[in-house]
């Protein structure tokens, strides 16, 4: 699968949003979108721009929602395929495929402070389901389903910091959370009004009915 391997901080600023990509360094005075919230490039923000087009609104709007959630082109196109497959509303059932991952859910019950730490989390094993290992960010999580910390890799200081630092999101409305035990549950699947991004999806769904 193809890595991105530059600075996260451009994709942000590509986006002329906060990604949420670098967990606490994001909200200091260090994030790059305060600093510099002008488009990455060498020209700079005095660099004239063309007005986007539709395709180009759209576009960017499906690479905002790939890189917040960290997934690549053809797992995103999969995605949409299952959602188009699926009851209900496309757009909304996408976003509600994308943030039952399981990388998405330990980072929205406070155990990583960003999703890519979040992701690496779970690929070394730490966090269970239903008393199982799993090591596969993109497993779906559903309802009823038990996510854990290993007892063992509890006092990791990188999900202490970030259970510290926890208030600042709030726990979403269809998780549970236990601190102590670090324990979560699906209580039951998100639905668009729990998905707290500017995103929208409409666009996406129009990019790919071309």
């Amino acid at each position: 699968m193809a890595r991105y391997t530059d600075s996260v901080c451009k994709l942000c600023r590509r986006e002329s949003m906060k990604l949420f990509l670098k967990g606490e360094r994001c909200v200091s005075e260090k994030c790059a979108m305060e600093r510099r919230s002008y488009p990455p490039g060498q020209h700079g923000p005095g660099m004239r721009r063309r007005k986007a087009s539709d395709y180009s609104i759209q576009l960017r709007e499906k690479q905002k929602v790939k890189r917040i959630y960290g997934v690549g082109e053809a797992q995103f196109r999969n995605y949409f395929a299952k959602a188009t497959r699926s009851k209900g509303t496309t757009g909304e059932v996408l976003l509600t495929m994308l943030e039952t991952r399981l990388d998405n859910v330990v980072y929205r019950l406070g155990f990583a402070s960003s999703r890519p730490q979040a992701r690496q989390i779970v690929r070394h094993r730490h966090v269970m389901v239903n008393g199982r290992a799993v090591d596969i960010p993109s497993y779906q999580v559903k309802a009823g389903d038990l996510i854990e910390v290993k007892e063992r890799s509890r006092s990791m200081e990188a999900i202490q910091d970030a259970m510290k630092r926890f208030g600042r999101r709030g726990e979403p409305s269809w998780l549970t959370l236990d601190k102590a035990k670090m324990t979560g549950q699906v209580v039951q699947a998100p639905t668009r009004s729990d998905v707290d991004l500017e995103i929208n999806e409409q666009l996406i769904v129009e990019l790919y009915s071309r």
